[in-house]
């Protein structure tokens, strides 16, 4: 590890993608030359429910070793490690980690855990790649590896299948390099020959606040870890735990994280929000349906009993309770109130 440490070039390569990662990551890896002894780190938002055959998509395309990560295995040269369903990959100086710390942009695995971690562990090092993907997960991450003089590459926002990952590294992040897949794995290429910006030793140590949010993503607890340190209490709470989140402010990004852990962008925030307003709007309506279900039963068992002047009153209730549920059953299926942007 001292040696890779050592390595006055850069040579590790985190990649993210989410929404049409597929065949980006296909792509991708079907136009880098192997042998160029660079590690490859993978991320992309996959389905905790259903195995992924992600890597036997990706060794389809390349020869070099592909795999998903296994907790505290060696990094290696000319391989690709992709984090497992439902688990943060992280980079240490040591190994790799595999952890399932909480939810960052609505996401584990999420590229900002990946990203910000092989910047703290490798510095100038580091390559960080953001492709196709929806919302924004990425570009914390990239101002992390940025904030570290690392190299920042994001695919042409009009390539991907869907721009919204791309669009937000290039507005926030000061990027080096946006192009085609094929322009990309170029570019990696190019970087892999060429010399450090500065020498290792002159580097600056890492912020506070990625170090704390890197032990969070480990497991360690948010508040031991000194989370409300790093940021100012904000007016929201956690869609996800309903704690106080605290907003973090870092060039162009602004950002979200409760004493918990779980961490939002903007983006992410307002749709986690829209599915919580989503959920309880819908848990309204069939509760009010129920009561009006109810109040007809009750009105056909008074009439039935003979008494018709309790019969209507009650009916009268359930279709006013109807007449009050409408606006609530529009909102609930206007796709305009619900648009994350």
């Amino acid at each position: 590890m001292d040696a890779l440490l050592n390595q006055e070039r850069r040579h590790i390569v985190v990649i993210g993608a989410s929404a049409g990662g597929i065949d980006a990551l296909r792509t991708l890896f079907a136009r880098l030359p192997a042998g160029l002894s660079i590690s490859y780190f993978v991320v992309l938002h996959l389905s905790p429910q259903y195995p992924s055959q992600l890597n036997r998509i990706l060794q389809a395309t390349t020869p070099m070793p592909v795999a998903f990560a296994t907790d505290r295995q060696l990094i290696l040269p000319d391989t690709v490690s992709i984090a497992p369903p439902d688990r943060h990959l992280m980079l240490e100086r040591e190994c790799i980690r595999i952890t399932r710390g909480p939810r960052e942009c609505r996401s584990r695995p999420a590229a900002d855990v990946l990203f910000r971690s092989a910047a703290l562990a490798f510095g100038q090092r580091v390559i960080g790649v953001v492709l196709t993907g929806s919302l924004d997960d990425g570009t914390a991450g990239l101002w992390q590896i940025k904030d570290r003089n690392g190299l920042a590459l994001v695919q042409d926002p009009e390539e991907a299948q869907h721009r919204s990952m791309p669009d937000s590294a290039i507005e926030h992040v000061d990027v080096d390099f946006v192009g085609t897949i094929d322009a990309l794995a170029a570019r990696i290429a190019q970087a892999a020959g060429e010399a450090l910006p500065q020498p290792p030793e002159a580097e600056e140590p890492p912020r506070q606040g990625a170090e704390i949010e890197n032990a969070i993503a480990r497991g360690e607890k948010g508040m031991e870890a000194g989370i409300m340190a790093i940021g100012t209490a904000s007016a929201y709470t956690c869609p996800e735990c309903g704690g106080g989140l605290a907003q973090i402010e870092e060039g162009r990004v602004v950002r979200f994280r409760c004493h918990t852990g779980h961490a939002y962008s903007f983006q992410s925030l307002l749709s986690d929000v829209n599915t919580s307003v989503d959920q309880r709007l819908w848990s309204t309506v069939r509760a009010i349906e129920e009561r009006i279900l109810i109040l007809g039963q009750l009105a056909d068992l008074a009439e039935k009993n003979g008494n018709p002047d309790e019969a209507a009153r009650l009916r009268a209730k359930a279709s006013l309770a109807d007449r009050k549920c409408q606006p609530l059953r529009e909102l609930v299926l206007d796709t305009d109130f619900f648009a994350s942007d």
